[in-house]
């Protein structure tokens, strides 16, 4: 049993939402790979998310992909209102989780808030790490009550990633589990 992700996860909601029935509520789809929402639900765009694979752990998030940022120049405050930018787009984003725990999957349905990862504005942006040729950047965000995840710019693939979420700062809308079959 693998988890859905990418274009089947996004049918799944779709058809989800579809599914309500809620009166006068249109559900669009956006284009694939498109630098906008993945889903609108009324008027509320939506930006979709998986974290399926077996190092997913239940305490905390990563997100790979939160946006591409192949732009140049290449500096922290260039990528920073970019990613800014691209969270504006969306009111939700909303991630299915798988945590693995043989011979169990334990699934969770998650509403991060994008005023939370809006929070990398404030991020104090360090070259990090020692590739050569354009060099990756992070840093940790923090909020009042401390640290909250960890930014990171990769250099290698102009992708802007987000490290150890803390899970209990977002909004677990379901969890379940599921048997896995020897």
């Amino acid at each position: 049993m693998i988890p859905p992700q990418g274009i089947y996860y996004e049918c799944l909601v779709e058809q989800a939402f579809k599914q309500i029935r809620v009166p006068f509520t249109r559900v669009q789809v956006s284009e694939p790979n498109s630098p906008k929402h993945d889903l609108m639900v009324g008027s509320d765009r939506i930006s979709l998310k998986t974290e399926t694979g077996k190092g997913t752990r239940s305490n905390s998030i990563s997100i790979t992909k939160l946006c591409t940022t192949e732009r140049e120049p290449w500096t922290a405050e260039g990528l920073v209102q970019h990613t800014v930018n691209h969270l504006s787009r969306n009111e939700h984003m909303l991630m299915l989780r798988a945590v693995w725990d043989e011979p169990v999957i334990h699934y969770q349905l998650v509403d991060i808030p994008v005023t939370l990862l809006r929070r990398i504005a404030t991020a104090d942006i360090q070259l990090v790490g020692r590739r050569q040729g354009r060099k990756s950047l992070g840093a940790d965000v923090f909020d009042e009550a401390g640290k909250v995840f960890h930014v990171h710019f990769d250099g290698a693939d102009g992708k802007c990633q987000i490290r150890g979420l803390l899970t209990d700062r977002c909004n677990v809308l379901l969890d379940w589990d599921l048997q896995v079959a020897d």
